[in-house]
């Protein structure tokens, strides 16, 4: 794969600001490996990996995947849950200075076989015994060519059944700047044990390894994601940093786990993946007191751009995403949608010029598609999606205000409003609920009593009803709108 190409005195600026430096993953693996060779980098279930021991299996596992033809420039596809294999598989195509494809664990058949070949992947990787074997090597010698901090080291994919594909690659400087920095925003030490339920497949959960890697702190790996293995978890392993989604978090209280395993040990919570309700936010808040619970907003396409820091008035994290993370240069356009640029952002996707088109504008600002109201401290509210929008026999709005209210309803777990089609108005309201108990039962009118008792606009109530046992739902826990199908009457 090529190198991504920015603009050359944008690339001058990142650097003369210290935003971009020298950072690679070989470079951060073999400081800690010298600095604190017996300390833990990786704690899972039944074991640990000190970074000596981890520097070990890297080197092995990236002759291994030299044996094999893979190397500089090279795209590897992986597909594992987060276990001790897929990091150690990362860092060793890392270290060749070849590219990580990841695959989410969902994906089967037509997506897999679409990311396989747009990407031209040598290698794919979709068991831990896949990566083991690997390992069966000796060590990479050390004269190998190491990276430049300019090589690409991720592709990561933004769907996977698609006519075409949407590729992004990452060099070390975007993604690794973002984390060091946001290492220090976050308050981040070597000493802390950080915790991602949210999976390494998605920039989320990349970006919670990239910033322990950043300081030298221990990465707590959780396979897959359980309400009880998570809460277990944070008190068997005593983890001081979680990140999360706002749906792990729903479902950790539906179960009644607050109060029920000690969450002590935890000084710091980033939430993220979707918009997360207040209340929400408030409840954990008062379940972990000593913890710092912030939120977190940030794509496939520039990993942290907004965040709350620790120290800021929990106000501003309940309502809101946060401010610029260092560097990023973030604006609301005149719609309301969020548009990005600076040293975080991807040049460009790959093999997809018709996509770069409506990116970016002409001054290099990338559209999210997010929409975003200004708050108090200079902090951006997510309001919602551009393509979310209800067109009501004209009148538009954004149903996230509605769904926000419906997930504080003492019956509902999570809302979803689509549009359906109307014959006179165009657009109507549909409502998808999953319920926090089997044996609730839900009436529309019962929904639209207690949305007006909230002071909703009538053009706003949903005029369908449709309970589902589950909702669809992104590696992350984001809800897809677009899987949700209305029955058919």
């Amino acid at each position: 794969m090529e190198r991504p190409r920015f603009d050359a005195q944008r690339e001058r600026e990142f650097v003369t600001r210290g935003w971009w430096r020298d950072d690679t993953l070989p470079r951060w693996l073999a400081r800690h490996a010298r600095e604190r060779p017996d300390s833990q980098g990786v704690a899972f279930a039944g074991g640990a990996l000190t970074w000596k021991a981890l520097q070990q299996r890297v080197l092995k596992a990236a002759q291994g995947l030299k044996t094999r033809g893979v190397g500089h420039g090279d795209v590897v596809a992986v597909q594992l849950p987060n276990v001790p294999e897929f990091i150690v598989a990362y860092l060793a195509i890392a270290r060749l200075r070849a590219v990580m494809c990841t695959l989410h664990m969902p994906y089967r058949g037509a997506e897999i076989e679409a990311i396989l070949g747009h990407s031209g992947a040598r290698l794919f990787l979709d068991s831990a015994a896949a990566v083991t074997e690997l390992e069966d090597a000796d060590p990479l010698t050390p004269d190998h060519p190491e990276p430049d901090p300019e090589d690409p080291c991720l592709l990561l994919y933004t769907s996977g059944t698609t006519a075409s594909p949407k590729g992004v690659p990452h060099p070390y400087r975007t993604v690794l700047s973002n984390a060091r920095l946001g290492a220090n925003e976050h308050r981040l030490a070597a000493a802390d044990r950080i915790l991602s339920p949210a999976p390494f497949s998605h920039l989320y959960g990349l970006y919670s390894l990239h910033c322990a890697w950043a300081v030298g702190a221990c990465s707590v790996l959780l396979p897959a994601f359980r309400p009880d293995d998570l809460a277990l978890l944070i008190e068997k392993q005593r983890a001081s940093a979680l990140w999360t989604a706002p749906a792990h978090l729903a479902a950790c209280r539906a179960a009644g786990l607050f109060g029920r395993h000690d969450w002590s040990s935890l000084e710091l919570a980033i939430v993220s993946g979707s918009i997360a309700p207040a209340a929400l936010i408030r409840e954990f808040a008062d379940a972990v007191p000593q913890c710092a619970v912030t939120q977190l907003w940030g794509m496939t396409e520039l990993q942290a751009g907004l965040y709350t820091r620790p120290g800021d008035p929990l106000e501003w994290s309940a309502a809101s995403a946060g401010r610029p993370s260092p560097g990023a240069e973030v604006r609301l356009s005149a719609e309301g949608e969020i548009q990005v640029r600076g040293p975080l952002l991807f040049a460009g996707y790959f093999n997809n010029p018709d996509e770069d088109k409506t990116a970016f504008t002409p001054g290099g600002w990338f559209r999210s598609g997010d929409l975003g109201e200004m708050r108090a401290g200079g902090n951006i509210a997510i309001t919602g999606r551009i393509k979310d929008i209800i067109d009501r026999g004209g009148v538009k709005f954004n149903p996230v205000d509605v769904e926000k209210l419906l997930d504080s309803h003492p019956k509902i777990m999570q809302s979803a409003i689509v549009p359906m089609p109307d014959p006179v108005l165009g657009e109507k309201a549909c409502v998808f609920v999953t319920l926090r108990a089997p044996s609730e039962k839900i009436t529309l009118d019962e929904l639209v009593d207690y949305l007006l008792k909230k002071d909703i606009a009538k053009n706003k109530l949903p005029e369908r009803l449709v309970v589902i046992p589950e909702m669809p739902l992104t590696p992350t826990r984001k809800i897809i709108k677009g899987r949700l199908r209305l029955p058919q009457p």
